[in-house]
């Protein structure tokens, strides 16, 4: 019970009181309101786990507030109470969302009861939601392979996957530093709760301070609504930052704050607040070294690799490619519908000769393409197209051939016109990060709604 934040909304100043009196007594931390008015900014501010409303207030009602309450946090339950009960009442206020509605005078106890069976309800939601994810992603599997550099990582992601320390992920571009992240998350004290995820490569200081931080209304140019931010979407649960070594150095010591004393503040905010996170990391860059160049700080990095992992390259682990490339044409026959797609001799020593420097994600990408032209189902040597799927997928790599950066912008162009410039709306059609993508945005010179 200890930790979780409820919200009380009533305008009486004295039942006010002895309502969040005996809410924090049961180990809640408390915010209260007094108006309609007050109630959803604070809201928005404290990001309650369950709200307690009056029905009456001086300039409004619990059924206009309802539907505000909900297009915030629609997962977040609320109770409602009133001096002049009657079914209709009751009946409108939960078929607005309402999770309770509770007569005055209201016995403590009770409410105390409600309040804590609301809450384990939407944690019980979330645990389901997470077990579903859990297998829905279980064929997903950092350690595919029997080489022994990817059974060394096997066993000492197991070992520190119980922690509740920050997490360091090493490795090159496309070797699955994400997929491992999520496998050490569903494998975690904090499995049932969120997993949050922010790819720092590419942000501006400003975009990515917002994501991370959260902003509010007013403290810059096209913020016009409070606006929470990752840190605070991901409380109680896990936070993971790709290419956290890109990050601005502006950014940094508030990042270490919060790993430190799990405090913050948002953009254009005097209010601190409190998180509690865990964080997994993952880089592709030598993060002492850049500390000892001055551009990563070297108490952050000491901070977030407590627990160091590296994820082999497949160019160390060769032996594992046949494996991998089979587990990858059976996703991409079910997805594709097709009858189940095989690899000849031919092939298997191809993608074992080459040098992958996508990693898997490349290997990936080699293989949906060749699976998309051939009309066989066993791909053979002259399937595979090496050169331009690798120029595409390595990040940070120089293309030098306008045509696939072309093509890469029209299809982002494409997506963007689809979601009339929504970025998130964009990113879930490519498939890709909200951060991804603006990444690419940036790197292609195109203009859309931030």
């Amino acid at each position: 019970m200890s930790g979780h934040r409820i919200l009380v909304v009533e305008d009486t100043a004295l039942v006010r009181r002895v309502l969040c009196d005996f809410l924090r007594q049961q180990g809640y931390e408390v915010a209260e309101a007094a108006t309609a008015a007050d109630a959803v900014p604070m809201q928005q501010a404290f990001g309650p786990d369950c709200i307690v409303s009056d029905y009456s207030l001086p300039d409004g009602d619990a059924l206009g507030l309802l539907p505000r309450f909900k297009e915030n946090a629609p997962e977040v339950p609320i109770i409602i109470l009133t001096g002049h009960g009657s079914i209709d009442l009751a009946v409108r206020a939960i078929k607005l969302g309402a999770e309770q509605f509770l007569t005055k005078p209201v016995e403590l106890a009770v409410l105390g009861v409600l309040v804590e069976r609301a809450i384990a309800n939407v944690r019980g939601r979330k645990h389901e939601q997470a077990e579903a994810s859990r297998e829905n992603r279980k064929s997903i599997d950092p350690f595919l392979g029997r080489s022994a550099a990817i059974r060394r990582l096997a066993q000492e992601a197991s070992r520190v996957a119980g922690s509740e320390s920050p997490v360091l992920i090493r490795g090159e571009t496309g070797t699955g530093k994400g997929v491992l992240a999520a496998w050490l998350h569903r494998h975690g004290p904090r499995a049932s709760e969120s997993l949050v995820d922010l790819n720092c490569a590419g942000l501006s200081r400003e975009l990515l301070e917002s994501e991370l931080f959260g902003h509010e209304r007013g403290s810059f140019t096209g913020a016009v609504a409070s606006k929470p931010g990752l840190l605070e979407i991901a409380h109680r649960g896990t936070v993971f930052l790709d290419e956290i070594g890109d990050m601005d150095p502006a950014i940094q010591p508030r990042l270490l704050k919060v790993l430190e004393e799990k405090r913050f503040h948002r953009v254009g905010d005097v209010r601190e607040r409190r998180v509690d996170i865990r964080l997994i990391a993952a880089t592709h860059r030598d993060l002492a070294a850049l500390g000892r160049e001055g551009a990563f700080r070297s108490d952050l990095y000491f901070r977030i690799s407590t627990l160091p992992l590296m994820v082999p390259s497949l160019r160390e682990r060769p032996e594992d490619i046949p494996e991998l490339a089979r587990n990858l044409l059976h996703k991409t026959s079910a997805e594709m519908g097709r009858s189940e797609l095989t690899l000849a001799d031919d092939a298997v020593a191809a993608l074992q000769a080459y040098p992958w420097p996508g990693n898997i994600r490349e290997l990936r990408n080699v293989l949906e393409r060749a699976s998309l032209y051939s009309d066989s189902n066993q791909l053979r040597r002259q399937d595979l197209r090496f050169e331009p799927v690798s120029a595409i997928q390595a990040e940070g790599a120089d293309t030098g051939d306008g045509s696939l950066e072309d093509a890469e912008r029209r299809h982002i162009e494409r997506a963007l016109r689809t979601a009339h410039g929504r970025m998130e709306v964009a990113a879930r059609a490519l498939k890709i990060s909200k951060s991804a993508l603006y990444a690419k945005v940036k790197r292609l010179g195109l203009r859309a709604e931030a």
